[in-house]
């Protein structure tokens, strides 16, 4: 159960909005999560150390904390003072397959039936079919807790990606936390990641090029980006071409220019929820590249990266503090940038219609073309 704190109030930073919210009983302040829409995980916050789990026999006190919200985000999840989550309207998982909008056709691949770790490979249509394809593994957003890669959001956005940048895409379904706190979806992703690149993969292996591997993610999804690359430079891992984060969540214990009143605090509960064992809290290299102790970008394993950003989004300055980090670290690799005017966090998730995220689209095309 969680400790009782003194009332107090947060300011909390969400894609871009702020909403003020105040308590005035003596119990941990209940932090609510407006999100614009339905479809856009992400950047989430708690006020206070949540347990994960707890055997400790169920007393009348235990039964009120599992029934108290301590934050809650209305249209994905609730989290309360026990540790407990409820997902909420969780968008549908879709069926691999033909997608008849874009002539990509998808599979879904078990790889490791004891734990449950899972891809689902896109192939498009093949022009020419004796044309080998670049391979990207994408690892999808969702604060660690929520989305998968099978669900609507993703799968939506991957059909149309693997089609317009003529790539064998590996979307990876890793576990989630609580269920499974941190690194676990690091370990899972890195997993996935050295089973791409092994191309055992059928699919892979005929139509797949892994001499042009690229590793790209959304918010969560861009953190194990990042990570991704760090391992690949130091644990033998395999050659990366290019990277790119969309909307990457980095933090900090303290704050950065630019960086919205409350953005700390958001950060640093959600992480302690989802990494119980962090050191440093949210300066955890993992959370922050850019704090003191953690491993020099300049050991970055891919020799291209792609770093973007929504002008609006919260996490906005995080991310340009993260890109300006890379070009000045040594690193021997290039980096560019792209900011979208006016868009929130993971935007093109949510309109991918829209001008700005054809845009971006047509940037990544263009990046793995080697542009």
């Amino acid at each position: 159960m969680l400790p009782m704190n003194r009332s107090c109030c947060y300011k909390i930073p969400c894609f871009g909005r702020v909403e003020r919210r105040i308590s005035s009983t003596s119990s941990l302040p209940k932090t609510r999560v407006d999100f614009p829409s339905q479809r856009k995980p992400s950047y989430l916050c708690k006020p206070a150390s949540i347990p994960t789990k707890s055997k400790a026999k169920a007393t009348p006190s235990s039964s009120m904390a599992d029934e108290e919200v301590a934050f809650e985000s209305p249209m994905h999840f609730r989290v309360f003072k026990s540790g407990r989550i409820e997902r909420l309207n969780r968008p549908p998982v879709l069926p691999a397959g033909l997608d008849e909008a874009t002539g990509v056709t998808s599979k879904d691949v078990v790889l490791d039936a004891a734990t449950g770790l899972s891809v689902r490979v896109y192939l498009p249509r093949l022009q020419e079919p004796s044309r080998k394809l670049p391979v990207l593994v994408y690892f999808h957003g969702g604060a660690f807790i929520i989305e998968s890669a099978g669900s609507a959001t993703y799968h939506n956005y991957i059909n149309p990606l693997a089609a317009a940048a003529g790539v064998t895409v590996v979307s990876v379904d890793y576990r989630l936390a609580p269920e499974h706190p941190l690194p676990t979806a690091y370990d899972d992703s890195w997993a996935a990641l050295q089973w791409a690149a092994s191309a055992q993969d059928d699919w892979i292996a005929e139509h797949g090029d892994v001499s042009r591997l690229f590793l790209a993610g959304d918010s969560a999804g861009g953190n194990i980006a990042h990570d991704m690359l760090m391992r690949a430079s130091g644990n033998g891992g395999p050659r990366i071409e290019g990277a790119v984060l969309l909307h990457p969540w980095f933090g900090g214990n303290a704050a950065i220019e630019g960086e919205p009143e409350g953005g700390v605090a958001a950060t640093a509960g959600l992480w302690a929820y989802v990494c119980p064992g962090a050191v440093g809290g949210a300066d955890d290299p993992r959370m922050n590249p850019l704090a003191p102790g953690a491993p020099a970008l300049e050991k970055l394993g891919c020799a291209r990266m792609l770093v973007c950003a929504g002008r609006k989004d919260a996490l906005f300055a995080r991310c340009r503090a993260y890109y300006h980090a890379v070009t000045t670290s040594g690193w021997r690799g290039t980096a560019a940038w792209l900011e979208s005017d006016g868009e929130e966090h993971v935007f093109f998730l949510e309109k991918p219609e829209c001008d700005n995220a054809k845009q971006l689209m047509d940037r990544i095309v263009a990046f793995i073309d080697g542009a």
